[in-house]
């Protein structure tokens, strides 16, 4: 068997056009889509994210920038940004890159974001959204999964679905979308006692443990569809200095049914998950500005 190869790239592009059509009709009206993202110190990886965002951000029409900060800045001032995007009636969305330098409480930061630009949709108000409480937006990562899994026609309700990792940027929220869609849902985490047993039972498979190649054939069940977020670039071996995922793509690809490369898979739709909550931000800032 050789598995179906789920291409995000591909996805995400027809996506983008779509997306870029909603924001010229906003542009028309007076209302360009604005997205902030704030990066504070040097992670490299961070500094191409950001710089793979905005790209994705300008080529759709939105006004789209960074501000940046050093290695040392404090916890107070991240907050005065926040605040300042907050009050700023350009700005619809705000993105606070991860990982922040390890003095900056991070989770004051992105708690102080106002959930209506919260377009990473990691406050709490928009993670309430996922038990079906108040919220306006899923956090991208997991949105874009279940994006792929919706556009290649794989069946969810009913099925078993594993998900190996339980953060609350990916893990949590992919659970719980699945468990919306209809799934019987597994959560695996590093405590998890016999998970090749667990996962070989899946028939959807989500690997977010940020370790390269940690899923192997033999913890895949034949004909299963396999979504790997994992985005890691191992300092030795083989593949060092590569960007690589949390599966064993060259085997697992022999045994799955599906399965998303790294790159190309769940990344690309990440950021198209991203520019839709904007544009939503966008929509839901003129929907107040009626209102008054």
């Amino acid at each position: 068997m050789s598995a179906k190869i789920i291409d995000g790239t591909a996805m995400a592009k027809r996506l983008r056009a779509a997306y870029t059509a909603r924001a010229e009709a906003l542009a028309a009206q007076g209302h360009r889509p604005g997205l902030t993202v704030v990066i504070a110190g040097d992670n490299p990886a961070s500094r191409v994210y950001v710089r793979n965002k905005i790209k994705a951000c300008t080529e759709a029409g939105f006004d789209s920038r960074d501000t940046e900060f050093p290695e040392d800045v404090s916890t107070a001032t991240l907050l005065a940004e926040v605040e300042r995007l907050n009050n700023d009636s350009k700005v619809h969305g705000i993105l606070v890159q991860l990982p922040l330098p390890p003095q900056v409480d991070a989770e004051a930061v992105t708690a102080a974001i106002a959930p209506h630009k919260d377009v990473d949709g990691f406050h709490a108000i928009n993670l309430g959204g996922l038990f079906g409480l108040a919220g306006d937006f899923v956090p991208c990562t997991p949105a874009g999964a279940m994006e792929m899994l919706r556009q290649e026609g794989i069946p969810i309700e009913g099925r078993h679905a594993v998900v190996i990792g339980r953060s609350n940027i990916v893990g949590k929220p992919m659970a719980l979308l699945l468990l919306q869609a209809g799934a019987t849902v597994t959560i695996c985490h590093s405590k998890t006692v016999d998970l090749p047993a667990m996962t070989r039972q899946a028939d959807i498979l989500v690997a977010a443990v940020g370790k390269a190649d940690f899923v192997t054939a033999d913890m895949v069940k034949p004909g299963a569809c396999v979504i790997d977020v994992g985005i890691n670039r191992p300092e030795s071996g083989p593949k060092a200095g590569k960007l690589t995922g949390d599966v064993d793509f060259a085997a697992v690809s022999q045994v799955a049914g599906w399965i998303t490369p790294v790159p190309g898979g769940v990344g690309p739709m990440t950021i198209a998950m991203l520019l839709a909550n904007t544009i939503k931000a966008t929509e839901i800032a003129l929907q107040k500005a009626a209102k008054t």
